[in-house]
């Protein structure tokens, strides 16, 4: 036994996070732990890596029970752990990223550069990551931040490896490759803690599962004597069909459409799509499919060079974001820790971002107005926060991800573009964020919604529009579209539909 865990029971400012839960990891082995956010797992987590000290409860580790443990005596211990959020520093190189922790310290040690390259370059291979080590971490995309991430841990080689969302901004092909490296670590004999609200994942990496729920072990189970469906009832009591609300809807007339769209600064070309008043249309494809960057040409951040875009009817021109506001267009970028919202913040300065223009009086911000503007979106969303001037930082993932989203809703939008509008956040946040859509298409907003999980596209779109190299490669509606006819159109594998969806 490389880990465990007996009757741990942590509590803050008088709010229990964990109530005696017991939890173990065998060498060879990938444990799941699966649960909403606040749920406890974060906080388990941070005991196990010494972040945390438990206020009751032991710890035992490959045997030794461990009375004290803090982060650097949890490292020397062979732990280590892979967050969401890349911990990296982003003005340093890859290679000087993963000698971080790894390397030994002194003044006058002498730094081996070539060396320090060729060991990350080998770790960087080793989970097939095409890095080069010399990069500044800043000109990374996430999925790449993610793979150092990974790949750093990986060098310091940890018997015990916490994976938290390790899979959250990878593409498939790079889910591929991290779960070849998770397998050749468990054949080493390497535990690894795996974090995931992506639950089709974890029969294919998984040999047991951990669900907690408001702090409480609700239990461990082999995965392959659990579904998905009961997984969902374990860790929020909801049925597998309240994850997906959708409602039939009722179409208004045509809101956004788009003839030969093309920039080819961004690789989209072509594209003709369509979305009306009440309609969901999801946009599927694999990742560098364009998806992305469609949506920033609708928005003005990458402007068209040719093509025509027309808003209810009307030919538009946006060439920049503040006129695509100023013609009813919203956009919620995938990343919304950089682009969504602004963490330092309270909740209700971020709400009104887009709308200071109408909360303003000669110049002046009147705060009466914002924080009734903030507070009845705060009703309207069922945003979870201890105050409106709390720090958004402070609030969980899907409780952020409706606070961008507020900000847009207090501009009166027509059209609604979604990237990612679930990505990272837990079941539960999911499925609110999901009848939060129906909601708002129901009430006659358009809504563009891309997403990289197939059961979200299936779920909730009135019709799905698919993405290959660029362009539209095909449409479906509700009624016929399956998983595999969305992936054979998002492999190119289907001909004779592109620049087809209407």
């Amino acid at each position: 036994m490389l880990l465990k865990l007996t009757s741990i029971s942590k509590a803050f400012a008088g709010v229990q996070a964990l109530k005696a839960v017991s939890f173990d990891l065998k060498a060879g082995e990938v444990h799941a732990l699966v649960g909403e956010n606040g749920a406890g797992k974060s906080t388990l987590i941070k005991v196990i890596t010494g972040a945390h000290h438990p206020d009751q409860g032991s710890i035992e580790i490959q045997g030794v029970p461990v009375a004290e443990i803090d982060p650097v005596r949890a490292r020397s211990l062979g732990i280590a752990a892979i967050y969401q959020q890349p911990a990296l520093f982003p003005d340093l190189t890859v290679a000087e990223n993963i000698a971080i922790g790894l390397e030994p310290g002194g003044a006058w040690r002498r730094i081996r550069w070539r060396e320090r390259r060729d060991r990350a370059r080998l770790v960087l291979e080793r989970i097939g990551a095409r890095i080069d080590p010399q990069t500044e971490v800043r000109r990374l995309s996430m999925p790449e931040q993610q793979l150092v991430e990974i790949a750093r841990a990986l060098g310091a080689n940890a018997r015990i490896l916490i994976m938290d969302e390790p899979t959250a901004s990878l593409s498939d092909q790079e889910v591929e490759r991290l779960f070849r490296v998770i397998h050749d670590l468990k054949s080493q004999g390497k535990g690894i803690i795996y974090i995931s609200h992506r639950l089709e994942e974890l029969p294919q990496i998984a040999d047991r599962v951990t669900t907690l729920r408001d702090g409480v072990l609700i239990g461990t189970r082999r995965m392959g004597e659990v579904s998905r469906a009961e997984l969902i009832r374990l860790m929020v009591g909801r049925e597998l069909s309240a994850v997906f609300p959708k409602t039939a809807a009722r179409l208004g007339d045509t809101v956004l459409e788009t003839r030969g769209l093309s920039c080819p600064g961004s690789g989209v070309r072509d594209i003709n799509l369509s979305v009306r008043a009440g309609e969901i249309v999801g946009l599927a494809g694999l990742v560098g499919a364009g998806r992305t960057e469609l949506a920033e040409t609708l928005f003005g951040l990458t402007p068209a060079t040719s093509g025509e875009i027309r808003l209810r009817d009307k030919p538009v021109v946006i060439d920049r974001p503040a006129r695509a506001v100023d013609l009813g267009i919203a956009y919620l970028p995938e990343d919304r820790r950089r682009h969504g919202v602004i963490l330092e913040m309270s909740t209700a300065a971020n709400t009104t971002l887009a709308t200071l223009g109408a909360i303003t009086r000669m110049g002046l911000l009147d705060f009466d107005r914002e924080r009734a503007t903030a507070l009845r979106l705060v009703r309207q969303l069922g945003i979870k926060t201890s105050s409106i001037d709390a720090p958004v930082e402070n609030l969980s993932g899907g409780n952020q991800q409706k606070v961008a989203l507020a900000r847009w809703l207090a501009a009166s939008p027509t059209l609604l573009i979604l990237d990612e509008p679930t990505q990272g956040v837990d079941v539960g946040a999911k499925a609110e964020i999901h009848r939060l859509m129906c909601d708002l298409a129901g009430r006659g907003l358009a809504i563009l919604m891309i997403s990289s999980e197939l059961p979200e596209i299936l779920g909730m779109s009135d019709r799905i529009a698919v993405m290959y190299g660029g362009t539209i490669a095909g449409v479906l509606d509700r009624e016929t579209a399956t998983q595999e006819a969305v992936l054979e159109r998002a492999l190119g594998h289907v001909a004779g539909e592109a620049g087809v969806a209407r």
